[in-house]
């Protein structure tokens, strides 16, 4: 299955699920609370008000191992400029967020790190159901954001 035809099945398109696809071209869901919501606004106002750059939720990228789906992801004037809208992205924008659901393991949040950061991400922030932030750049976790000087440490 391509992303193309996840977009233009009928019978996907009101699922309360994140749907991504991965690198056999097999849809996979993650269900979102409403606390997932929460937080995907919170962190995209607190985005889009501290830094120029335009910000979108469900950000599908195109990644070696399939269509991962950012929760909300943040580009420069410039990255948007070159890829308009396009569905998905072949590169990531500057940062990526994902916010973390029980159903996520370890591994899974580690392997969408790396392939974000893989597409061209600057950074990757995730957020726990706590609020609680980590960022990630190509040397692994680092303390403190390098593209928002303010960046909260959780988001409430």
């Amino acid at each position: 299955m391509q992303w193309s035809d996840v977009l233009n099945d009928k019978s996907l398109s009101n699922l309360p699920y994140k749907i991504e696809l991965n690198e056999y071209g097999q849809i996979v869901m993650s269900p979102a609370s409403n606390q997932h919501g929460f937080l995907q606004v919170e962190i995209a106002f607190f985005l889009r008000g501290n830094k120029i750059g335009k910000v979108i939720t469900e950000c599908s990228i195109d990644t070696p191992k399939g269509v991962k789906v950012a929760d909300v992801a943040w580009g420069t004037n410039d990255f948007f400029s070159k890829n308009g809208l396009a569905t998905p992205y072949q590169s990531a924008p500057e940062l990526c967020v994902e916010i973390l659901s029980p159903s996520n393991s370890k591994q899974e949040i580690t392997e969408k790190i790396n392939l974000y950061l893989q597409q061209g991400a600057k950074e990757v922030w995730t957020c726990n159901h706590n609020g609680n932030v980590e960022i990630y750049n190509l040397s692994g976790k680092i303390p403190n954001s390098t593209l928002f000087d303010n960046l909260p440490k959780k988001f409430e």
